[in-house]
């Protein structure tokens, strides 16, 4: 299977950044698309081996793309991690044989945390794992394929005051 990127846009996401990029070990890449954050971002990404690139206002998040190492990318947004079990199905996802992707995207479910710690279930995956020539887009994340395969594990959303 080919390589992953994982692909983040940042800004001021210092105090969350760490816990998002200490689970991409499946990731071979990390690019952070950072919009002019005024923090300590760039040291927290440079710390965690990202590759940080600064976000111009006149690209459009595809063409961000072109930037990108590998022909698959994993999107996150910085409040979000992955728990074990997503880590664990992206590092068997990236030694199968790439005659075993039989997905036009894969797709998670996540786990949020409301204000007062709890966690809820969302009832339905998003799409967050997708091959380079993505073309829809809902925000700096993949626009949810009904298409998509779903991996074993959650994506993590954690709550900010």
């Amino acid at each position: 299977m080919p390589p992953i990127t994982a692909l983040l846009h940042t800004e001021n996401d210092a105090l969350r950044l760490g816990r998002t990029l200490e689970m991409l070990l499946p990731c071979a890449e990390i690019l952070i698309v950072d919009h002019h954050s005024s923090d300590s971002t760039h040291h927290i990404a440079h710390a965690y081996g990202a590759r940080v690139v600064i976000a111009d206002e006149r690209h459009d998040v595809s063409q961000y793309l072109e930037l990108v190492r590998n022909d698959w990318i994993f999107c996150l947004h910085p409040g979000e991690s992955i728990n074990e079990g997503l880590q664990a199905s992206l590092f068997e996802w990236v030694v199968q044989p790439l005659s075993a992707v039989s997905a036009v995207a894969y797709c998670v479910f996540a786990r949020e945390q409301t204000n007062d710690g709890q966690w809820r279930q969302s009832p339905e995956p998003i799409t967050r794992l997708i091959p380079r020539a993505w073309q829809r887009w809902h925000g700096p994340v993949p626009e949810h394929d009904l298409s998509a395969q779903a991996l074993e594990g959650e994506l993590l959303r954690f709550a900010w005051p």
